[in-house]
């Protein structure tokens, strides 16, 4: 304290000293009196920059089960129109598995490559013997909160010589679903690209289709996977191969990705 009177007597007796001529106050003293020059303005934070991203949540159906269900079920909310509540699917034609094996397979490593990426996972099932229908699967969907429904399900044909992936989604004149057509085939667009660029499966496209009651009844962006052609001994074998679920899990997972941006 004492210090600091003195240095004031000392500025005190050069203002004297000098007629109050600042001009000749030392360069030191009259740097000391005056305000800083260089102060960075106060920084103020928007609410904004502490929001986290949001975590989006992904439901997956995989496609069929152990035992079709051949009782019939509106194709959509307010439908006469009936189809079987759900079908029996395919096989490999070299390796005999099942379609409903394949699909579980796929949508398990699915749910795995999803939550490291940061998402939130919604399985509709988890083992194959359950007996849930297609209207059912998207009810449970529509009910999960999920921002979206990814079906996994593989083809077949009787040209043993077609292959490919594609995916399947409603069109803008459906009218079950025309809140969330648009929606649809962007998320299907997105992951038969990057599925295919993944797997380098032929990309077969998006096929349009408004009489799937697993789609009919859903109130998000629904897309249906159709991964390859398990009637195609070639497809078939390559679909069994771990490198290549690999590989198809990070195509669908990529497309997701893609969708969100």
């Amino acid at each position: 304290m004492r210090k600091v009177k003195k240095f004031f007597i000392l500025i005190g007796s050069c203002l004297l000293l000098t007629g109050c001529s600042s001009s000749l106050v030392p360069s030191e003293i009259t740097s000391f009196l005056q305000p800083a020059k260089h102060i960075s303005p106060e920084i103020t934070l928007s609410a904004d920059a502490f929001v986290k991203p949001k975590q989006y949540t992904v439901a997956i159906d995989a496609g069929h089960q152990q035992k079709g269900n051949s009782e019939l079920e509106p194709i959509g909310p307010g439908a006469s129109e009936r189809k079987a509540k759900v079908a029996g699917g395919t096989s490999g034609i070299s390796t005999k598995v099942p379609e409903y094996q394949l699909t579980l397979d796929i949508s398990l490593l699915l749910k795995q490559e999803l939550l490291n990426r940061g998402y939130e996972v919604i399985m509709i099932r988890e083992q194959n013997e359950v007996n849930i229908s297609n209207a059912e699967r998207a009810e449970i969907a529509n009910r999960s909160g999920a921002d979206i429904f990814i079906r996994v399900h593989a083809n077949g044909d009787n040209n043993r010589s077609v292959s490919g992936a594609l995916t399947i989604a409603p069109s803008q004149n459906n009218r079950y679903v025309k809140d969330i057509a648009v929606a649809s085939r962007k998320l299907s667009e997105s992951i038969i690209a990057s599925y295919c660029d993944a797997t380098g499966f032929k990309n077969r496209g998006v096929l349009t289709s408004d009489t799937m009651s697993g789609i009919n009844w859903c109130k998000i962006p629904v897309t249906i996977i159709e991964l390859g052609f398990m009637t195609n001994p070639a497809e078939d074998k390559n679909m069994q191969n771990t490198s290549t679920q690999n590989l198809m899990v990070s195509g669908i997972a990529n497309g997701i990705d893609a969708y969100f941006k």
